[in-house]
């Protein structure tokens, strides 16, 4: 089945606290989605985010961002008041999300309304809280501890705490007793709004695709939680890191910082966890991309501390023996795997043996050195065409800054006169559409024809990344009946 979606991130969306959210304009871009002929809405991870603003370095991996949460729908509740919304500052510019500005005003106005929830007699409440304890419980005691204690990282808190003795969590539980339920109550109004808009779009025949990071971060309840997961020594300090080596991009590589997993104890406990958070999953999400899919062929260990990436090595991963653990578990699950960058036939195996769709991207199609994997006459069905991912330029800023040769492939390739890239995002729009692949998926900002001040992160970057955001009114009726046109010229509705 040939299908068309579109990729933006909830943040993406316009509303107006300076943040997209589960408002009338995240419904209102579903009808768009359904008006323009698309089946597929895919986003960026869910959890609540801490320093660098990055979805991919998240406080929970369970957890929903309590930024997303509709001040309005709280306002209908009767729980808030427009005036006390309005009162706070949210920032000033409608394209670009200031981090600051939300984080200091977000948490404020959410206690207001749990003040005058009446939270313990709500049996919805009540009922999901005992139904999400085995991941919920750890998570707001962590995130009412750090808060209790500056926001430190759970690696400098004190012994105790540190390796959860349990007299000392008692009496943390017992001291922070009103704001661990404050944020029990976060998540559960995030679960309420979230599975109201998901709905809304199921309904519409659009499925969601969601975005998993495949590993965690190590300031988070997961971590904190769940130690033995993860390759720390005796005191909880990580032994290595995640990170891909020095490449063309980069000669000292990428340290991540991101904990790396024990594969035997996964192994030994038929990977239970695992086999949760994939479950958990498709409470979400229709569709799960997971970010990083070579990682569990093979991953990059970087002894911890490292200042760069240069000193790490290669280490193999669980392979198959994860996903045929998942496949008897959860039967059939519809995952798309994140499969870019170099392959190698390890990596290539393990795709085919699983069976998932990998992705391809155009913009890193037109090399003019060598025959490029990306190039549309080289695909099969069972892959997701993108003309760029949330990590990529938008086509019109990329197109600026290809060099000579490769913008001479280019042109030459997709056989245009637009030398000068006026239209090239509809040109590459056309290309990813018309290709073999069963699902295309678009960038909203290449549909709007947006230039490189439209990007949503630059890896291995930090300070301006994740901060763009679709501006009200930008699709036209105009626009909507173009997308719908071509999504049926080339058969994906």
């Amino acid at each position: 089945m040939r299908r068309n979606g579109f990729l933006l991130p909830i943040s993406s969306l316009p509303s107006k606290y300076g943040i997209g959210s589960f408002s009338k304009e995240a419904y209102e871009f579903v009808d768009i989605l359904e008006k323009t002929g698309q089946t597929i809405w895919q986003i960026l991870p869910l959890g609540p985010t801490g320093y660098g603003d990055s979805p991919y370095q998240s406080f929970s991996t369970f957890a929903g961002n309590p930024y997303f949460i509709d001040l309005d729908e709280l306002v209908k509740e009767g729980l808030l008041t427009e005036e006390e919304c309005d009162s706070y500052d949210w920032g000033d510019n409608i394209e670009y999300i200031d981090y600051e500005k939300i984080y200091l005003s977000r948490f404020k106005i959410l206690k207001k309304a749990y003040k005058r929830s009446k939270i313990n007699e709500n049996k919805k409440f009540l009922a999901y809280c005992e139904y999400n304890k085995w991941w919920l419980d750890d998570y707001a005691l962590y995130m009412a501890i750090k808060d209790s204690l500056g926001g430190v990282s759970w690696l400098e808190w004190d012994e105790k705490l540190k390796l959860r003795d349990k007299n000392t969590l008692s009496k943390y539980r017992k001291k922070l007793e009103d704001e661990i339920k404050f944020y029990k109550y976060t998540q559960f109004l995030f679960s309420s709004q979230w599975n109201k808009l998901k709905a809304y779009a199921n309904k519409k025949g659009i499925s969601i695709v969601g975005d998993i990071p495949i590993y965690v971060a190590l300031d988070s309840a997961d971590t904190w939680g769940n130690p033995e997961l993860f390759q720390f020594d005796k005191n909880l300090n990580p032994i290595a890191v995640a990170g891909c080596p020095p490449d063309s991009f980069s000669e000292d590589g990428q340290l991540w910082g991101n904990p790396l997993y024990d594969w035997e104890y996964h192994k030994y406990t038929n990977y239970k966890w695992w086999i949760k958070r994939i479950k958990y999953c498709y409470n979400l999400y229709d569709i799960v991309r997971i970010d990083h899919f070579r990682g569990f062929d093979e991953y990059f260990s970087i002894p911890y501390k490292s200042k760069t990436a240069v000193n790490g090595t290669w280490k193999k991963g669980p392979g198959i023996d994860l996903f045929r653990q998942i496949n008897k578990e959860l039967g059939d699950v519809n995952i798309i795997a994140e499969d870019l960058g170099f392959l190698t036939d390890s990596v290539i195996k393990l795709l085919k043996d699983t069976g998932y769709p990998g992705m391809k991207v155009l913009q890193f199609a037109f090399d003019s050195r060598e025959e490029s994997d990306y190039l549309p006459h080289n695909y099969n069905t069972n892959c997701v065409v993108y003309t760029g991912t949330h990590d990529n330029n938008t086509v019109i800023g990329w197109y600026k800054d290809l060099d000579k040769l490769d913008k001479k492939m280019c042109i030459d390739y997709i056989n245009t006169r637009d030398s000068k890239g006026k239209y090239i995002n509809w040109d590459l729009i056309c290309m990813a559409m018309g290709s073999v692949a069963d699902t295309c998926v678009i960038p909203v900002q290449d549909f709007l024809g947006l230039d490189e001040s439209a990007r949503i992160n630059t890896p291995s970057t930090l300070g301006d990344n994740w901060k763009w955001r679709m501006t009200s009114g930008c699709f036209s009726q105009e626009l909507i009946k173009k997308i719908k046109r071509l999504t049926k010229i080339y058969g994906r509705i």
